[in-house]
C-alpha cells in the first residue's frame, strides 16, 4: 500500500492543488475499506464517501451537489464544506469540512462518472464481479435493508450502462485473503504494472 501511496503522491494535481483519486466499483465491493487503508498509507488523506452525497431520492443524480459543494472549492485550493446525508433520518445533516489536501480520495459507486473524471488524477476500480459484490453488500446490511437493495441493484445497473467507470480506470484493485493486488487498468496508467500490498485482518466488506 505504501508503494501505491507513493505513486499517487507523484501524480500532477488534477483539481486545483489537489490530486483527486477516485475509487469506484459495485456496491459491496470493498471501496470504503480499501479507501480507508489507502488514506492511512497516505498519512491520513481526507476521504469523501459518496454515500454522504447521495440520498434516497437521488441515488445517482447528485452531480450538481458534488460539483458545487466539493469540486469547485477544492479547485480554488479551498476547503470544501458538504452536507452529509443521514440514511436513517432521511435528511441532510450539518456541513462537514473536506480540506484541500495534496491527495483527496473520493470513494463510492459513481466516483468515476464522466462529470467527475476531468478532475481526477487517477481512477481506481475494485475488480470483483457484480453479483458477488451485491451478495456481500446484502449480507452486510441484513434483512432490514432488503427493500433498499432490491431497488438499488437495477439503479446501479442502469447507471453503469449509461456511464461506465471501469473502462477509464488507471488501476484495478483485487482484494486478497490479506491485502490487495493492484494491476493496470483499461486506461493504462504509466509506471510499474504490478503492486502487491498487505494489511492486517480478514477481508472486509464495502
Amino acid at each position: 500500500m505504501r508503494q501505491l501511496a507513493s505513486r499517487l503522491r507523484r501524480l500532477p494535481p488534477s483539481c486545483g492543488p489537489v490530486r483527486l483519486i477516485g475509487v469506484d466499483g459495485h456496491a459491496g465491493s470493498g471501496k470504503s475499506t480499501f479507501a480507508g487503508a489507502l488514506a492511512e498509507a497516505l498519512d491520513g488523506a481526507p476521504v469523501l464517501h459518496l454515500d454522504d452525497v447521495a440520498c434516497h431520492d437521488e441515488l445517482f443524480s447528485w452531480t450538481g451537489r458534488l460539483l458545487s459543494q466539493v469540486i469547485e472549492p477544492l479547485g480554488r485550493g479551498e476547503s470544501a464544506h458538504y452536507t452529509p446525508y443521514d440514511w436513517l433520518a432521511h435528511r441532510f445533516g450539518p456541513p462537514r469540512t473536506l480540506p484541500a489536501a495534496p491527495v483527496v480520495l473520493v470513494e463510492g459507486v459513481g466516483a468515476g462518472r464522466r462529470a467527475l473524471r476531468p478532475f481526477l488524477a487517477w481512477l481506481l476500480w475494485m475488480e470483483i464481479p457484480p453479483e458477488e459484490s451485491w451478495a456481500r453488500g446484502r449480507a452486510r446490511d441484513g434483512e432490514e435493508q432488503r427493500a433498499f437493495w432490491d431497488g438499488w441493484v437495477p439503479a446501479e445497473v442502469r447507471h453503469f450502462a449509461e456511464d461506465p467507470s471501469r473502462p477509464h480506470a488507471a488501476l484495478l484493485v483485487r482484494q486478497l485473503k490479506q491485502g490487495y493486488e493492484v494491476l493496470p487498468g483499461p486506461a493504462k496508467a504509466p509506471g510499474p504494472h504490478r503492486d502487491v500490498t498487505h494489511r492486517e485482518g480478514p477481508p472486509a466488506m464495502w
